[in-house]
């Protein structure tokens, strides 16, 4: 998945400030959360067991394992530094390497994670082919990225219920998450754009209306949601204030889903 938001990556592939631990995490600040969220979700509605943990490490390293692989990918094309894309190599290897290691005894135990795993599949490949042509903010990547994210809580539900029956939940989450994308370009890089505004706006509008039919309860904090696309952009906020608000976004969902359902 490929999810940058406040644009931390030096576009010329060359070391980050922050130094070692950097070229390891990725700097695509908004994905944490929508990776957590619905991972979160999934497994406190359903019953929370320990393949959970072993899940959770495997999750986190496959995004992370694919961010490096996407990024050598793409330095491999744009960049003059030859060193540039070889510095994304190890961490693709060792991460993706503890992935395997987490996710094949899970697989084992748990043959239908495989099929899950083959249903996000095609949004990663397509991240992937952005990332390649170095089209990583394209409004479609993101909110390609945004699908296998929100259907990991399917997965944790099922890992602790047995079912699957939490799919209004993953819509809710769906629903917020999938307005981040062109909601955050608002207030950043297309901050200026009339046209990204009134689509955002829109788009909440139609959020709350959909997340009312979902669950009353929900309609609080897409109200909210619609509040800050509306009254935010264009007021000069802060980048470092824009993901604090999207932080508190988060856990306002996570909060209202696990009392709602």
């Amino acid at each position: 998945m490929s999810r940058s938001r406040s644009g931390g990556r030096s576009r010329s592939g060359g070391r980050s400030r922050s130094g070692g631990r950097s070229r390891w995490l990725p700097d695509q600040h908004g994905a944490w959360a929508m990776l957590a969220v619905p991972f979160l979700a999934g497994t406190f509605l359903g019953t929370p067991r320990w393949a959970h943990l072993p899940l959770l490490a495997a999750w986190l390293l496959g995004y992370m394992a694919a961010y490096h692989a996407q990024q050598w990918l793409r330095l491999s094309r744009i960049s003059r530094n030859p060193k540039a894309p070889r510095r994304h190599i190890r961490p693709a290897l060792v991460l993706g390497a503890l992935f395997a290691a987490f996710g094949l005894p899970l697989a084992v135990l748990c043959p239908w994670l495989l099929l899950a795993c083959a249903a996000a599949a095609p949004f990663v490949l397509a991240n992937t082919w952005y990332a390649r042509r170095n089209k990583e903010r394209a409004l479609l990547n993101g909110l390609l990225a945004v699908v296998p994210a929100c259907g990991m809580l399917l997965v944790t539900y099922r890992l602790g219920e047995g079912g699957w029956g939490a799919l209004a939940p993953a819509l809710a989450c769906l629903l917020y998450f999938a307005g981040t994308v062109p909601y955050v370009k608002t207030m950043i890089r297309e901050r200026n754009s009339r046209a990204y505004y009134r689509g955002s706006v829109g788009y909440h509008a139609l959020a709350l209306c959909a997340a009312a039919l979902l669950s009353p309860w929900l309609a609080l904090p897409f109200a909210a949601y619609l509040v800050r696309a509306v009254v935010l952009p264009g007021r000069g906020v802060k980048v470092p204030v824009v993901g604090a608000i999207e932080v508190m976004g988060s856990a306002a969902l996570l909060a209202t889903v696990l009392l709602t359902f």
